[in-house]
């Protein structure tokens, strides 16, 4: 009897002591590097696939053995050559300009197995480095993609290559447009501090690129500016209109200027008069300051062009209309969307005063400038007369 009730205590720690090393593998996972995962070929891999006609390029991969299910993150990179070396954001952040990028990725963060690739951002990569001039785009085109898996606290993981072959198009590229902030308070436009996307031009003053400034290629990040009549009935910066999750406010006290804090005041000037607002959106730095420079006061100002026949009696709407307001800033909704156009500023609806550059869609006009170019499409038009800048946002 005492040899059964032995055997049975030993059998009964036996199985606590697999239980209890079961447990420890389950609840304490050991996470491991992998040196690569599956890319899967896909079906299409073998016919000429369209990117000006098709929507999306999909793939789907394995999960890399990490050891256990994890939520990695996954971005897909495409080649023309099948090497990945330099990409085309080591390419853009080389202001030398003697880097040469043979692969992209694109920036869309993908938490599963699969991703939809928008067609249009794989043409605009392989624009990127093959550099095509227009006309001369090849009728097909091979090309590599794989996909990279990221895990925090591990090296980045690469997939193998898949071949495909597409029909490319050309893409014109631009730089991304300076990042855009917007003044709005109740001294600001006509007051009443209303951020929403219809408030630009009445109660939001988008604020204007510097002279001489250069702005990211990629973000648009740099610095903008301000100059106009403000009192001490305060302000405030917001980025998105309709949000006022991204803002500038006051701290302490005037001078003291922070980014995304709750507590922070409305910016309030010391004195009702001409100021510089100037922020940096690369050092995330605010400054407002006194302006001494000129500042002539027009009684109205116009958007002549080629659009209208010229007509100097075509009248922007004054933005700043708050009690005590001394306006500078002028808004229009332009509609050229039966073509390429031309226009130009000009004050107390005459020639006398105008403004004009070869510049668009942001620029300084100049007096008895040229015209200036704008591209087919719809926009909201935006002039400061102090800084002569003048921004058209496309709707």
């Amino acid at each position: 009897m005492k040899n059964i009730i032995k055997s049975a205590c030993l059998l009964l720690l036996s199985a606590c002591a697999f239980t209890a090393c079961e447990d420890d593998n389950f609840y304490n996972p050991t996470v491991q590097q992998p040196s690569s995962f599956v890319l899967n070929t896909p079906a299409y891999s073998s016919s000429n696939l369209d990117l000006a006609t098709s929507e999306t390029v999909n793939f789907t991969w394995s999960q890399p053995n990490y050891g256990f299910p994890v939520a990695a993150q996954y971005q897909v990179q495409v080649s023309l050559d099948g090497n990945f070396t330099t990409s085309v954001a080591q390419e853009e952040a080389d202001e030398s300009g003697a880097t040469t990028s043979n692969y992209f990725e694109i920036e869309n963060i993908f938490n599963s197995c699969s991703a939809a690739v928008d067609a249009a951002a794989i043409a605009k990569g392989l624009q990127q480095i093959a550099k095509w001039d227009e006309g001369k785009v090849p009728t097909t085109q091979t090309i590599y993609a794989r996909v990279k898996s990221t895990l925090n606290g591990l090296q980045d993981v690469f997939s193998n290559v898949v071949t495909l072959n597409v029909i490319p198009y050309y893409v014109e590229l631009t730089d991304a447009a300076p990042e855009r902030w917007y003044l709005v308070g109740a001294c600001i436009g006509d007051g009443s501090w209303n951020n929403s996307p219809d408030g630009i031009g009445t109660s939001l003053i988008p604020m204007y690129t510097k002279a001489g400034e250069e702005y990211d290629k990629k973000t648009g990040k740099g610095v903008i500016q301000y100059i106009g009549y403000l009192t001490s009935a305060g302000f405030k910066l917001i980025k998105n209109p309709g949000s006022w999750d991204d803002q500038w406010g006051q701290g302490d006290s005037f001078g003291t200027f922070v980014m995304n804090d709750s507590g922070s005041g409305n910016i309030t000037v010391p004195a009702d008069g001409y100021y510089v607002v100037e922020l940096n959106t690369v050092k995330n730095e605010l400054t407002v300051t006194p302006y001494d420079g000129n500042a002539t006061v027009y009684a109205s100002m116009s958007i002549p062009g080629d659009f209208n026949g010229w007509d100097v009696a075509v009248k922007m709407n004054a933005i700043s209309t708050f009690d005590g307001a001394v306006n500078h800033d002028w808004f229009y909704k332009l509609d050229a969307t039966a073509g390429d156009t031309t226009g130009k500023f000009a004050a107390n609806e005459a020639w006398d005063v105008n403004w004009g550059n070869t510049e668009f869609p942001f620029g300084f006009g100049t007096q008895n400038g040229p015209n200036i170019p704008i591209a087919q499409g719809s926009y909201i038009v935006v002039f400061n007369d102090i800084l002569g800048a003048y921004s058209f946002f496309a709707q």
